[in-house]
């Protein structure tokens, strides 16, 4: 009889065993997973992310928001110049439509340096070449000069759209590469440390997507900007068109004119 109760303890010892491995297991588990979360970054805010991301992929960040700065401000220098231009685009245009002959607006221009007023004292300087004659090929010359002086205030206004229409094309894909490297990163962390867990990846995923993120704050405002600022150079060089072809009206007008002869003396 003393053998069945040796082996009944035996039975209860190994149930003893088996429990108390099934309750240590989850315990040690759980342990694990807290000291795999206490290594984890706490701070998922955005500068947090940035703080905790790879050199790369700041580097990145960085680039994209300097991007950014550069088109907002590239939108508010342009949008004052524009402003300016238009105004006296439309003035010089006035002065155009009011005046009757090509040294009275030259005259009331004076010295200003917008387009209209070089454009003004270009034809004059024209007029003032061809010795007052108005032949067959003065209005070839003036619109020649017209067309030049045109194309350089064209040119000058539209200094800085290039750089917008560069970050709105760039700008997602330099943060495409900044996710890619930083989910590559996030994989290589997973393999080091031997876990599938998603509060492991989860991190490395999050800073790598925020690179994305500010890929497409630098791309739409610059794509949004450079579309307002070409409708308003479009407008600017309309104004000049107008200015252009009130100028050939003037000198057309001007050489129709009948030529006043001095009356002859009474004998």
């Amino acid at each position: 009889m003393a053998r069945p109760r040796h082996r009944g303890g035996i039975r209860r010892a190994l149930i003893a065993t088996a429990l108390a491995a099934a309750w240590l297991l989850p315990a040690e588990a759980a342990l694990a997973a807290g000291a795999d979360m206490a290594a984890l970054p706490r701070d998922l805010s955005p500068w947090g992310m940035f703080s905790n991301a790879d050199v790369v992929v700041k580097t990145v960040m960085i680039g994209l928001a300097l991007a950014s700065l550069a088109a907002w401000t590239v939108w508010l220098a342009k949008s004052i110049e524009l402003n300016r231009a238009l105004a006296q685009a439309r003035r010089g245009l006035g002065l155009l439509e009011a005046g009757t002959t090509l040294a009275q607006v030259e005259a009331e221009c004076g010295d200003d340096s917008d387009a209209v007023s070089q454009m003004i004292r270009s034809v004059a300087r024209e007029a003032s070449l061809s010795g007052g004659v108005a032949d067959d090929g003065f209005a070839d010359r003036v619109s020649l000069r017209l067309e030049r002086v045109e194309a350089a205030a064209a040119r000058r206004i539209a200094i800085g759209t290039g750089l917008l229409a560069s970050i709105g094309a760039v700008a997602p894909f330099v943060g495409l590469f900044g996710t890619v490297w930083g989910i590559m990163n996030a994989f290589i962390g997973i393999s080091k440390a031997n876990t599938t867990n998603l509060a492991v990846v989860a991190p490395g995923i999050a800073e790598a997507l925020l690179a994305t993120a500010l890929g497409l704050v630098a791309a739409i405002p610059a794509v949004v900007i450079y579309n307002h600022l070409s409708r308003r150079i479009t407008s600017y060089r309309a104004l000049l068109g107008d200015a252009s072809a009130q100028l050939l009206l003037l000198i057309s007008r001007e050489a129709a004119r009948p030529a006043v002869r001095p009356a002859r003396a009474v004998r």
